[in-house]
This record gives C-alpha cells, structure tokens and sequence, in this order.
C-alpha cells in the first residue's frame, strides 16, 4: 500500500514538472510576471521543499529566485509595523515632511506633495497635514519664517543698494557727486544707477525705475 501511495506521488509529481516544462516552452523566452500573492505561495512553498528537491522541480522559477522571495517575505515580516509602510520608510517620510515644511515655509501640502514624488514616495495631502499637525507644524499661510530662511530662499533676487561720492572740479568749482548703484548678492554683479549732485526723492525715483526697465541708460560692471 505504502509504495502504491509513493509511485502515485511520483506520478503526480512527473506530470506536473512535465506541464510546467511544455507551459515554459510556449512562452519562448518570455518573463512571467508573477503578482505579490503568486510570489508568496510559491516562496513558503518553496522554502518547505528545500533547495535540492527545488533543483529537480521547478523549471518556471528558478530555486534561487524562490527562496529569494521567501528571505525577502521574512524581512518583510520584521519590516512593517503591522499594516502600511514599513516603520523605518515611515520615519524617514515623517523626517522629510517636518524637513521640507521647517526649511520651505511658503510650501504648502501640495507642493510638499509633489517633492516627495520626486523623491519616489507617494503620500497623500491628508498625511502630510496630520505629520505637521502632530509635529506642531502649522499650515503654510500661518507658518513663521526665520530671518535665514526668508534670506536663503530669496537669495538669487536681494539687491543691496547705496550712494558713493566723488569729487569733481566744474565750472563752479569742486563739487560732489553721488552715484547710486546697487549689488547682486548672489552673483557680486554692481550695477550703476546715475550720478547726480542733488541726490533728491526724484532722482532715486527715476533711478530704480531704470532698474526695473522703466527707462533706459544705467550701466553695469563686475565687482
């Protein structure tokens, strides 16, 4: 009875590598694409079988692949932190969120949104705001700004601008006069405004408006 039941086994076992052999063959080269569960079943099945007896069976998946997918079950089980994301990428998108707000703070939940996309995570508004909520983060229009943040994310279009004298000999004698100019702080780039000796509200007016393309005629040099 014993061998009857064993040569049956064997017999199941036989046709079945056999299908699985003509299966392969009919998919001319062509990578099956399995899905998480079909990977699962094969992967604690494959583990119980072992690696020698793998050898002589499975001929769609290679035994290394399987019990690949199986080393990769298991670290998964001391991944995740039950349901969801594992513990350790939940973090390190919690860091990221409180990072993006604290360094950004006109960024709103959308635009975090789509940088953490950029970065390959997909996460929704809602979680961003409950991440910030929880971090005591306010939302973006309420969100105070540091004096170095607003600096750091305004650096490429800060000016600074000033007067410098010189003295020049005319007609009437040794006058001075004053040039406006003004100093890209991100590049050093100066640019000369105009030059007058009566430095009034008019003259500064009409020479910012120059800078801003309002008139023509300022100059600029290299520091």
């Amino acid at each position: 009875m014993c061998g009857w039941l064993q040569r049956e086994r064997d017999d199941v076992i036989a046709f079945l590598r056999e299908e699985n052999r003509v299966l392969k063959a009919r998919l001319e080269g062509r990578r099956l694409r399995f899905d998480d569960d079909e990977r699962r079943r094969l992967a604690e099945l494959g583990h119980r079988v072992g690696r020698r007896l793998l050898a002589d069976v499975a001929t769609i998946v290679t035994p290394d692949t399987i019990l690949r997918w199986h080393r990769e079950l298991v670290a998964r089980k001391w991944m995740y932190g039950g349901r969801g994301r594992p513990s350790g990428l939940q973090a390190r998108i919690r860091a990221l969120v409180i990072r993006m707000a604290t360094e950004n703070p006109t960024w709103g939940y959308t635009r975090i949104q789509g940088a953490l996309k950029n970065l390959g995570h997909q996460v929704g508004r809602s979680t961003i705001a409950r991440i910030l909520k929880t971090a005591g983060i306010p939302p973006s229009r309420e969100r105070p700004m540091t004096w170095r943040t607003f600096i750091r994310a305004h650096w490429p279009a800060l000016l600074a601008a000033d007067f410098f004298t010189t003295e020049v000999w005319t007609i009437s004698g040794l006058r001075t006069y004053y040039t406006a100019f003004v100093i890209e702080l991100h590049s050093r780039r100066v640019q000369i405004l105009g030059s007058t000796p009566f430095p009034d509200d008019a003259f500064v007016v009409q020479a910012f408006r120059g800078l801003i393309g309002e008139s023509e005629g300022s100059g600029s040099v290299d520091s």
